[in-house]
C-alpha cells in the first residue's frame, strides 16, 4: 500500500515537464550534431548517448526520491567529507581538459556535490534554535559551502563553484539574515572584487572584458558572442528549422549541443519555441516552489528552494550568456545541454523535491 501510495503521490506534473524539456534538448542535439564530426571527434551519436543519459538519470531520480531526506541529511558529514577528498582527488589526479582538471572516472564531481551542499544547508539551517542567524552561524555555514567552492575554483573551474554559492544565498535569507550581516558582506565583497581581479587567470579576464565589448577579440574571446547573438537573431519567429540553422549547420555557433544549445535551439525553432521553452523552465520553477510550500518541515523547505534556486541560476547564466548580456561560462542548461554528469545531478536534485512531496504524507 504504502508504495502504492508513493507512486501515486509522485509529482507527475513536475515529471511531464522535464521530460518535454529533455525531448525539446534531444531534438535540438540530433539536429546540431546529425552531420558533425572532426578528425578527432565524431558527435553523431550524442543524441542517443542524451537519451541513455536521462535513462540512467530516471533511475537515480527515483532512487533520491526514495530514501527519506531526514535520514539522507543524517548522512551529510560522511557525504561532505566523501565530497572534498573526491575533488581534492580530481584536482590532483583528474583528467585533464581544456586546461582546467574537472573529471574522475568519466564523471564531473563537481555536478554532483551540488545535492551535497543542498542538504548541508538544509541540515545546518533547519538545526538552529533561532529565528535569526548569528555571526558566528553565517561564519560556519559559509566556511562548508567555501572549501567545496574553492577546490572546484582551483581545478579551475570557476564558473561551476559559482553555481554553488545561490544555495547558500537563498537558505540564509529564508532563515533570516540580518540585515547589519547583510551590509558587512556586500562591503566584504566590494572590497574584495578588486584582489579577485588579480586571482584570476589570463582567459576568465578576457571573457569579462569580451563581454562587454565583444569586438576587441572578435575572432577569439569575442567570437562565440558574436556568433551567439546572431545565430539568436538567426531563428526570427519561426525559426529555420530543424537541421537547417545556417549559424548551427555550418559550425559558426560553438559547441552548438552543449554551453550554446539554446542559441542553435533560438535559430532553428524561432522566438515562438523559445518562448515555449522559457515558459516550461518556469512551470518546472513553479512546481518546486509548491512543494516547497507545502513541505512538512524547514528542512524540506530549503531542499525545495535550494534545488528551484540552483536551477534558476543555471538557467539565468546559459540564456544571459548566449544573448550577450553574462560572460562566457562552462554553465549547461539544465535538461538541454548535452552531457551526463549534470543530467543525472538534476534529475537527482528533482527527485530530492520528490522525496519531501512524498514525506508530507507520511503520519
Amino acid at each position: 500500500m504504502a508504495r502504492y501510495r508513493s507512486i501515486r503521490d509522485f509529482d507527475w506534473p513536475l515529471l511531464i515537464i522535464t521530460l518535454i524539456i529533455c525531448a525539446l534538448g534531444v531534438l535540438q542535439i540530433y539536429s546540431a550534431t546529425h552531420d558533425y564530426h572532426t578528425a578527432t571527434h565524431d558527435y553523431r551519436d550524442a543524441w542517443w548517448k542524451q537519451v541513455l543519459y536521462i535513462l540512467v538519470a530516471l533511475g537515480l531520480m527515483w532512487l533520491a526520491a526514495s530514501v527519506d531526506y531526514h535520514t539522507l541529511m543524517a548522512q551529510t558529514p560522511i557525504l561532505y567529507t566523501l565530497s572534498v577528498l573526491a575533488l581534492t582527488a580530481t584536482f590532483l589526479l583528474g583528467k585533464r581538459v581544456a586546461g582546467g582538471r574537472r573529471w574522475l572516472f568519466h564523471l564531473q564531481i563537481s555536478e554532483f556535490v551540488k545535492l551535497v551542499i543542498i542538504l548541508v544547508v538544509a541540515r545546518y539551517l533547519s538545526e538552529l534554535k533561532s529565528d535569526e542567524l548569528s555571526a558566528r552561524d553565517l561564519f560556519k555555514l559559509g566556511g562548508l559551502v567555501g572549501i567545496p567552492t574553492a577546490l572546484v575554483v582551483l581545478q579551475p573551474d570557476f564558473s561551476t563553484g559559482a553555481t554553488y554559492v545561490p544555495i547558500l544565498v537563498v537558505g540564509v535569507l529564508l532563515a533570516g539574515i540580518q540585515w547589519r550581516h547583510v551590509a558587512a558582506i556586500v562591503l566584504a565583497c566590494a572590497l574584495a572584487a578588486p584582489v579577485g581581479w588579480f586571482v584570476l587567470k589570463d582567459y576568465q579576464k578576457q571573457r569579462v572584458l569580451t563581454f562587454r565589448d565583444p569586438s576587441l577579440d572578435p575572432q577569439g574571446r569575442g567570437y562565440q558572442v558574436i556568433q551567439s547573438k546572431i545565430a539568436v537573431g538567426d531563428g526570427g519567429m519561426w525559426g529555420r528549422g530543424v537541421t537547417h540553422g545556417t549559424q548551427t549547420q555550418l559550425r559558426f555557433l560553438p559547441v552548438p549541443h552543449t554551453d550554446f544549445i539554446f542559441a542553435s535551439f533560438a535559430e532553428e525553432h524561432g522566438f515562438v519555441m523559445v518562448v515555449v521553452a522559457l515558459g516550461l523552465y518556469f512551470l518546472l520553477l513553479m512546481q518546486i516552489v509548491q512543494n516547497a510550500q507545502t513541505a512538512p518541515d524547514r528542512a524540506g523547505v530549503y531542499i525545495c528552494m535550494g534545488v528551484a534556486t540552483l536551477l534558476l541560476f543555471h538557467i539565468l547564466v546559459n540564456v544571459g550568456m548566449v544573448v550577450g548580456y553574462v560572460p562566457v561560462s562552462g554553465i549547461p542548461l539544465p535538461l538541454m545541454s548535452a552531457g551526463g554528469s549534470n543530467m543525472i545531478s538534476v534529475f537527482m536534485m528533482l527527485g530530492l523535491v520528490n522525496n519531501v512531496r512524498l514525506r508530507r504524507f507520511v503520519s
